[in-house]
């Protein structure tokens, strides 16, 4: 069985998403399908269905986090040996070796990925390129817009 790693916030985002699906929105929509089908056919009744889309979605919703849950390999960057190296949970600075421009990321589950608030995906080509290295190490890493040269400036455990 594969193993799913994210965050301590990451599987406390989840749970709360799970609860809110189970809790509101499915009662919500259950009422919405009990409401349309009052309405009589439903051959041609548009809420219905829809209804049942937003059904279809919340449950696979629901299956996709209580799968993710119950793989779910919590990793507390805090507990790790800090050892300077690149992984899971760090924040990790890098500069782009051509433009000298400098990014800062945290490393962090599929499901936790912002990249408008610099968190990636440990799974995404930069975090791949960059695992298990340390300060001071050069890594060329391919990108969509082709093989970038990147410096790890610094690896905080924070």
């Amino acid at each position: 069985m594969q193993r799913y790693p994210m965050t301590p916030e990451g599987k406390i985002a989840l749970e709360k998403e799970l609860q809110h699906l189970k809790t509101v929105e499915r009662p919500r929509i259950t009422q919405a399908i009990a409401e349309a089908r009052e309405h009589g056919d439903l051959k041609e009744n548009a809420e219905y269905h829809a209804a049942r889309e937003q059904q279809g979605f919340c449950e696979g919703r629901i299956q996709d986090i209580e799968g993710k849950l119950g793989t779910a390999q919590v990793i507390a960057v805090k507990d790790l040996e800090q050892n300077g190296r690149v992984v899971f949970g760090v924040t990790v600075t890098i500069e782009n070796l051509d433009t000298e421009e400098r990014n800062t990321y945290k490393i962090v589950g599929d499901d936790e990925a912002d990249f408008k608030i610099n968190k990636i995906s440990v799974n995404s080509p930069i975090a791949l390129g960059l695992l298990g290295k340390k300060e001071g190490d050069e890594v060329k890493i391919t990108t969509p817009q082709g093989e970038v040269e990147y410096e790890v400036v610094s690896v905080e455990y924070l």
